[in-house]
C-alpha cells in the first residue's frame, strides 16, 4: 500500500544544485564556469538581443522606406451581403456590428461595401460608404446615414 510518507521521486529526476564559485575541489571553482576574460564573464551583464558586439546592428544599417502617417484612420470593412444576413431591427450602427462579430472590437471607424446583394430594407450608420454599396440599400427602400470621422 503507498502512503504519502513512502512517496520518493522518480530516480534520476532529481538534480543536485551546481554550487559555483566554492573553490577548486569543486570542479566549478576560480571563474565558476565562465570561462575566463570576455563580457560574458564579468558579474553584472545583460546584452540586449540583437546587439552585434559593439558592430552597428543590421537594423540600423538598413535603410528606412516609405513614410507611416501617425494620423491615419483605419476602417472595418462590411459588404452589403452581410448585412443582409444580420437579423436586427433597428438602425445597424458600428456597436451592433461589433455585437454581431463582422466588425474587430479595435476599430473605430467602418467603411460599407458593396460586393453581395440586399432585398430588406435597413437603416444603417457608418463613417463611409462606396457608391455600389450606398445604391443597392437605398435600392432595397433601406437609408444611409454618415457619421463624421474625427
Amino acid at each position: 500500500m503507498i502512503t504519502l510518507d513512502s512517496l520518493k521521486p522518480s530516480e534520476g529526476s532529481k538534480h543536485k544544485k551546481k554550487r559555483v564559485g566554492r573553490g577548486p575541489g569543486s570542479g566549478h571553482g576560480k571563474t565558476a564556469c565562465r570561462g575566463t576574460k570576455g563580457q560574458k564573464s564579468r558579474s553584472g551583464v545583460s546584452i540586449p538581443p540583437g546587439f552585434q558586439g559593439g558592430q552597428m546592428p543590421l537594423y540600423r544599417q538598413l535603410p528606412k522606406r516609405g513614410f507611416k502617417n501617425p494620423f491615419r484612420k483605419s476602417f472595418g470593412v462590411v459588404n452589403v451581403e452581410s448585412i443582409a444576413k444580420i437579423d436586427y431591427d433597428g438602425v445597424i450602427d458600428i456597436d451592433v456590428l461589433k455585437s454581431k462579430g463582422l466588425v474587430k472590437k479595435r476599430e473605430k471607424y467602418v467603411k460599407l461595401l458593396g460586393n453581395g446583394e440586399i432585398t430588406k430594407a435597413v437603416q444603417i450608420k457608418v463613417h463611409a460608404i462606396s457608391k455600389t454599396a450606398k445604391e443597392k440599400i437605398e435600392g432595397a427602400g433601406g437609408s444611409v446615414e454618415l457619421i463624421q470621422v474625427k
